[in-house]
């Protein structure tokens, strides 16, 4: 799973910087297996964030249970490229919704 966020202009950080952050929580397993997966996160973003990730963001990459470690590497790569890709396509924003009014799904009648 990747989580990014842009960083403000005003933070305190070379803005031409790609920052990256792992995390695996204990449901992936004990400490060993938390840390294989975080290794194969790494190397998969020393392999993708070079080419694909943009200047002045933050990914931040969490390995899950099971997939994280067993998955096979290309498709580990793969996964990641797709996951940049998509999070940095071109998307047209919502138009801001009026104050008080209701969501879609809830203004049926």
């Amino acid at each position: 799973m990747l989580q990014a966020r842009r960083r403000a202009e005003t933070e305190p950080v070379e803005p031409a910087q790609i920052r990256v952050g792992f995390t695996c929580s204990k449901k992936v397993g004990n400490a060993v297996a938390r840390n294989r997966a975080k290794r194969r996160l790494r190397e998969a973003a020393r392999a993708v964030l070079p080419r694909l990730g943009h200047p002045g963001w933050d990914y931040v990459l969490i390995g899950r249970h099971e997939s994280t470690a067993a998955r096979p590497f290309e498709l580990l790569i793969a996964d990641l490229e797709k996951a940049v890709t998509r999070l940095h396509e071109d998307r047209v924003p919502k138009p801001p919704r009026e104050a008080g009014a209701k969501s879609p799904a809830k203004a049926q009648p």
